[in-house]
């Protein structure tokens, strides 16, 4: 269901400290950045530094969910928009995360930056 979820943290050092030392017993690992958290080479939670904004990158928590197609990502979006969202990234490639990482970004009604993403070979 999820792919990953992204809090935005007061002090991204003091919460990279807190997320490591209490996810460290379960088997999880920070990433090289310190910022991503989850099994090794893997990151699930990542902690952003700033406040709740609305604006990209800016909003409040941040949720992604795994889609099984890129067209499912696209529908994602156009019922997102039709339900009351507000778009914060059009369906599309984006290769600064990886060569294969389709996604689209909405504000849900709450201010909250939902995503869906599909990474597959094309």
């Amino acid at each position: 269901m999820y792919d990953h979820i992204g809090l935005h943290v007061k002090d991204l050092a003091a919460s990279s400290r807190f997320y490591g030392a209490v996810l460290a017993p379960l088997g999880l690992v920070a990433e090289s950045s310190g910022s991503g958290f989850g099994p090794a080479g893997a990151p699930a939670l990542w902690l952003y530094q700033g406040s709740k904004g609305g604006g990209k990158n800016k909003a409040g928590t941040h949720v992604a969910f795994r889609a099984a197609s890129r067209g499912a990502v696209d529908r994602f979006h156009a019922e997102g928009l039709k339900a009351g969202g507000r778009d914060n990234g059009a369906p599309g490639l984006r290769i600064e995360y990886s060569p294969t990482y389709y996604a689209a970004f909405l504000i849900d009604p709450d201010g909250n930056n939902v995503e869906a993403v599909c990474i597959e070979e094309r």
